[in-house]
Formats: C-alpha cells, structure tokens, sequence
C-alpha cells in the first residue's frame, strides 16, 4: 500500500432544527463553584415551554490525498481554534496511518498545556484518525483493536440532569432497573454549603435507590468535584449500609491527598478520571490504591490512543476502567475491544446523549440495557441530511 498523506484537517460546523429537550425540570447539580452563594442556582428550575429553536455541532473531518477520510463528533467548540490554527499545520502533508507519531509529537509540541483544551483537541484528533484507519481497511474501530470480547456491551445509566424529587427517582429507578441497565449513578444536587438540610436530602437520594432496586443492583453516585473531605466522610458513614457501588469525584482531580484520606476512612469505593488527563497523571491513584474504577474520557484523555494505554496500565493493579460517557463512540468501540473484567461497560448519559448525537444517523442506542456491536468502518459515524439545515467549513 502506498502511503497516504493527510491533505485537509477541518471543523465543520453542523446547524439544524433543535429536537425537544429531555423532558422535565432542571435539575441542580452540586459542582466545585457551588462553595459560592452566586454559583448556586435554585434547587429545581420548572421547564420552560419549548416553542422549537436551532442547534449546533462540531464534526471533525480529515481529508487525504487518497480520497479516504476520518470523521469524529461531535467534538467541543472549544476547542475548534486549537484544532484549526496550531493542530492542522502539524499534519497537512504527513502519514495519514502514523497515528502513534501524530500522537507522540502533539504532546511535545505544547509545553504549557498539554491537558485541559489542548488534551481534548488532541483527542478529536486521535480519535478522526482511527475513523480513517477504520474507513482505510474496511473494519470498525473495535477489530482494529484486536476483536470485540462480547456480542454485546452492557451499559450503566448516567440521570445527569433527572429531578431528584423523591417520587421521580423511585420512578425512574425502577424503569432503568426493568430496562436492564447494568446499574446507575445518581447526581447530587447539594454540598457542604447547603449545610445539613443539604446533607440530609443527599443521604435521602441514596436511600430511595437502594429501597426501589433492592440490594442487588449496583448504584452510583457522583459529586462532580462538588465536596470536601469533611462532608464526603459524612456522607459515606451516614449511607455505608447501603452499600453504594462507589462515590465518584468527590474532590477536583489536584486534591489526591483528599481521595487519599478518604479510601483510607471509607469501605465505600472510590473512582474518577473524567478530569485525569493521560496515565501519568493516573499512575499515582493506582499506586496508591486511591480508586476502585478509573473512568478517563477517550474524548477528554488523548483519545483512543491513550485510552488503551490506560486500560493496560490500570490491568496491573486490577482496577476496571469504565469510561466517562461524554460521547459514546470512541468508548463504545475500546469496551467492545478490552477483556469484560477490565472494561465491563459503558456509561450512558440517557438525558444528554440523544441530543448531543442529534444530528447522527443510527447513533448508537443501548437497547435492553446494552448496545450491540457497531459493524461500519471506523466509528461509522454519518450525518442525517433530513436534520440538517447547513453545512460550513469553520475558518478562524
């Protein structure tokens, strides 16, 4: 095969008619600027009438001078100036197949951030190059990788954004449970600001799960960096009967002395990773016995590249790697891919990712509480010309 240079990198810009928004209020969600009076919104926002609107997303697209392309999206337009002024000149002219040499010199290239944006430009990336390599030889994402461990793969259901009054967790609990979800993870709408009444309705959220699946079912629940070690303590001694599948993201990822105090003081597991970066910044967690479950992003971490990478480092320490949901493309195709005992599933944000992939024809859909196996080339994205109102080339 004669080599196949990369002609074009764009980010293409995707507008259409918006679909409706997940049913149901707005839900509060307890983060890392809720310490601030001024950053904490209203327990629950009733939803406003939808009266329909626009939307916009960003695709991915890398052309070669042999007619093949890589595709990926939605990607964040946040990162669409790093993709298109430092990223792409990089590349115009090199081997569309070195994913590993694109990778490798990304990483030096930036000294002063090499994560957050950057890491997630790089990411949108790695992953439009798998995409092609797929597109090049004809196989999905997952064979590339060395063939699919299952027929299909079982997901978790994410409720970011479901009302936590009580009636409807019970309500939504039980449908996720009858559905065949492999377990779910709740999100908390209260921390240590909202004081005790707040540390009341967070050990409530827990005790209605547990009472509507019964003891069997794994649940989860998610403090998105939103607490401290005082209140996570708490927490825990006050639900550990219940015993929660884990505690996710109690801290922001640079308090590893606070994850670390708490593994030591809690039988309740711990896990994060959405926030850590790539596996050095991983290794010290694993050393130390800190997490249980390591849910780096292959949107968020370098890709499906680094993905693998992380799942073959947290293998030696026998801590499943289960990915942050952010997408599901790149996730779906590296769980389908790695042995059941170290990826067992994947996290399905039900309220988010229907629209997020809007634009999408066929995205992939858990049904029965798993997905099947995805079989077009590369991640077999394809954009849905009936949504589509226009299509432009973003140029900065």
């Amino acid at each position: 095969m004669r080599r196949i240079r990369i002609a074009s990198v764009e980010v293409q810009l995707v507008r259409g008619a918006a679909p409706a928004p997940p049913q149901g209020d707005t839900q509060r969600q307890v983060r890392a600027e809720s310490f601030y009076d001024s950053r904490r919104p209203p327990f629950r926002t009733p939803a406003a009438p939808w009266n329909g609107g626009e939307m916009a997303a960003h695709y991915l697209r890398i052309g070669t001078d042999a007619g093949a392309e890589g595709f990926y999206g939605p990607i964040d337009a946040d990162v669409t100036w790093l993709i298109s002024e430092k990223i792409a000149p990089e590349l115009i002219g090199e081997d569309a197949l070195a994913g590993n040499a694109h990778w490798d010199l990304l990483e030096r290239l930036e000294r002063h951030g090499r994560h957050g944006h950057y890491k997630m430009a790089l990411s949108a990336i790695d992953n439009a190059l798998w995409d092609l390599r797929g597109r090049v030889f004809g196989a999905p994402v997952w064979q590339l990788l060395g063939g699919a461990t299952r027929e299909r793969v079982p997901a978790y259901l994410s409720t970011l954004g479901a009302s936590l009054d009580l009636d409807e967790v019970r309500a939504l609990a039980a449908a996720a449970k009858e559905e065949g979800f492999a377990g779910q993870k709740w999100f908390f709408g209260d921390g240590p600001a909202d004081g005790a009444a707040g540390l009341r309705r967070n050990v409530a959220l827990a005790e209605a799960v547990r009472e509507t699946i019964g003891p069997d079912e794994p649940m989860m629940f998610d403090a998105y960096r939103g607490w401290d070690l005082a209140y996570a303590r708490a927490w825990a001694e006050r639900v550990d009967d219940l015993d929660p599948t884990w505690l996710e993201e109690p801290f922001g990822q640079n308090q590893f002395p606070a994850f670390a105090a708490l593994a030591r003081s809690t039988r309740i597991p711990i896990s994060a990773g959405e926030h850590i970066y790539d596996r050095q910044e991983l290794l010290p967690y694993l050393t130390e016995g800190v997490l249980a479950v390591a849910q780096c992003d292959p949107e968020w971490c370098g890709g499906v590249t680094e993905l693998v990478r992380i799942c073959a480092l947290a293998e030696v320490f026998g801590v499943p790697v289960i990915p942050h949901g952010h997408g599901i493309h790149s996730a779906l195709h590296v769980v389908a891919s790695q042995s059941p005992a170290l990826c067992p599933k994947v996290e399905y944000l039900g309220r988010h990712i229907p629209n997020r992939h809007h634009f999408e024809l066929e995205p992939p859909v858990p049904v029965g509480g798993s997905f099947e196996l995805p079989s077009r080339p590369g991640f077999g994205i394809r954009l849905d010309d009936a949504k589509i109102d226009e299509i432009s080339t973003l140029r900065f």
